[in-house]
């Protein structure tokens, strides 16, 4: 058996470690269901093309982790419509990541108005079912490759990691 010592081949193998499956990039204008997970550590696949350049975030999974956590503080945010609302509160949480660090605003959320965002559930401690669940409801997702720049967008390409709704990247080599 030949072994891909490729970048991508590095990239094959880290995705099928945290999640189970290679996390192809999917095929312009398709849409399907994620294959079913073999192995993997709680991860799934995420999808390049639902990653907002310029606040660095994948909106579909910042919004769907909203919907499902906190329904009322996501209608305030409008992350489903691209508006002054949805702009204004994605330059707040890069702005609080950039001054306070992701782990941070991992932790200890931001606040919007009268609510306070959580983007995160910690682990929950021995007989907490509530807890359990919460932290059930984290999502945490990979891309194999993201397209950072907005000025050179086919030139620059680096590999990304996201934890629960937020993303940051580390150069690929």
């Amino acid at each position: 058996m030949t072994t891909d010592t490729s970048e991508r081949g590095l990239e094959r193998l880290i995705c099928s470690a945290l999640t189970g499956h290679p996390c192809e990039p999917p095929k312009t204008g398709t849409v399907g269901e994620a294959p079913v997970a073999y192995g993997g550590v709680g991860w799934s696949c995420g999808n390049a093309h639902d990653h907002e350049r310029e606040y660095c975030v994948d909106l579909v999974q910042l919004a769907a982790f909203l919907h499902t956590t906190q329904p009322k503080v996501a209608e305030t945010v409008s992350l489903d419509t691209n508006g002054p609302t949805r702009r204004k509160f994605l330059a707040r949480l890069q702005g609080e990541i950039s001054k306070r660090g992701t782990i941070d605003v991992l932790r200890s959320g931001i606040k919007r108005g009268a609510h306070e965002l959580e983007l995160f559930y910690g682990t929950p401690s021995a007989g907490n079912d509530k807890a359990r669940e919460r932290f059930g409801q984290n999502r945490f997702t990979v891309a194999r490759q993201l397209r950072y720049s907005r000025d050179e967008t086919q030139r620059a390409r680096w590999t990304w990691r996201c934890s629960s709704t937020v993303c940051r990247s580390s150069p690929s080599s």
